[in-house]
């Protein structure tokens, strides 16, 4: 039996058990993958400063993410399709989180509906809004995830037009997968992926089908998806969808100091410090690097977050002494949600908490509270 002690271990337990065009989905960036590489690489050249002899007894990772109570400062970041990655897999995702003590996001096109995750949990969760050609439809979603108790909503601001992903293309992604014989020979040797696929009825993008005239099925919502994300998207779109919205409201995506400014302007309560995991420019300035300048901006007017290469508790403690007052996992929970289900997703949480935690201690801090650019060491952090 495999001993999980890292993400890694459960990244590649995943690469064995996921079909190969969901799991190169979520493992992969845009073209030649240089941004979605540094959002590790400049995480691991940030080098920590050890102190001794410091009472390491009473540690807390507790904070708050927007004003809510969260047991260490990450939360579950949107991804698309992770139903296609373990049966019922948003509901398992969102169960871990909400029992660990952290937010869940929702993806607009997630396998699971919101009103699934709402049956299913009790803690209220976020919901991540795409910005449709049909402004009628996110209004609907809006309105769906008020209805839900959702609790904030994440405005992507990053993904107007889609950046191009080798693998997806080569792999023929699809939603369910396409019934060829590539196809047929990869899910043969994914035998429990299959049978909890054919034990749940969710195999679609439950937000939409069903609820968009004329979408029912695979090649109707392809065409439609493929046409709805929309290019004119600007900050009087922002402007409107946070009144209809009328709750807290974060922005994904931000990668440059003004872009932050107008966030802002735009009276939003958080912005994420994002490039989308590199899925979308690639050759654009990791995360980490990008948040320094970003919290010296903005950082007293609004709570910056951050996502983006995100593999361990030790990167977790380096964006939070940067200024990143939250954090977001993407791979890491869906590699975990892969590999084990529901179980694999608590793993990685537990994972990371330990890694937090123990890192913290080592450098000399027991609440993330204290901990600040004090604990890096100087000339290897951006901004120093």
């Amino acid at each position: 039996m495999t001993v999980i002690t890292h993400i890694e271990d459960l990244r590649v337990l995943a690469q064995k058990r996921v079909p190969r065009m969901f799991y190169d989905y979520a493992d992969s960036g845009s073209w030649t993958e240089s941004t979605y590489r540094a959002n590790e690489a400049d995480f691991q050249a940030i080098k920590l400063r050890q102190r001794v002899a410091v009472n390491m007894e009473g540690r807390s990772t507790a904070t708050t993410m927007i004003g809510r109570p969260v047991a260490m400062p990450v939360a579950i970041a949107p991804v698309g399709s992770v139903g296609m990655h373990c049966a019922d897999g948003e509901i398992k995702v969102a169960r871990a989180a909400e029992k660990f003590g952290i937010p869940f996001t929702l993806s607009t096109m997630s396998i699971c509906s919101i009103e699934d995750i709402a049956a299913h949990t009790k803690a209220p969760f976020w919901f991540q809004l795409y910005v449709m050609r049909d402004r009628d439809f996110s209004d609907r979603l809006i309105a769906r995830a008020q209805a839900a108790g959702c609790s904030a909503l994440v405005l992507t601001l990053d993904l107007q037009i889609l950046g191009q992903r080798h693998k997806d293309l080569k792999n023929g992604l699809s939603v369910p997968p396409k019934p060829t014989l590539a196809n047929w020979i990869n899910l043969a040797t994914k035998p429990s992926w299959c049978l909890g696929m054919l034990g749940t009825k969710r195999r679609q993008f439950g937000n939409i089908v069903g609820h968009v005239k004329g979408v029912a099925d695979m090649s109707s919502l392809s065409e439609w998806t493929a046409n709805q994300f929309d290019p004119r998207l600007n900050w009087d779109d922002v402007a409107r969808i946070k009144q209809r919205w009328g709750g807290k409201l974060i922005l994904k995506g931000i990668q440059d100091v003004e872009d932050a400014k107008l966030a802002v302007a735009s009276g939003a309560d958080a912005l994420i410090v994002s490039n989308h995991g590199g899925r979308q420019l690639d050759g654009a300035e990791s995360s980490i690097r990008a948040l320094p300048a970003i919290v010296d901006a903005v950082g007293r007017d609004i709570e910056v977050h951050m996502d983006g290469g995100i593999r361990s508790g030790q990167d977790v403690l380096k964006a939070w002494a940067l200024g990143a007052r939250g954090t977001y996992i993407g791979r890491a929970f869906v590699y975990a949600l892969g590999a084990m289900g529901e179980a694999g997703v608590t793993k990685a949480l537990e994972i990371l908490h330990k890694e937090l935690d123990l890192t913290m201690a080592f450098c000399g801090r027991t609440r993330i509270e204290q901990v600040d650019k004090g604990i890096l060491l100087p000339g290897t952090y951006p901004g120093a």
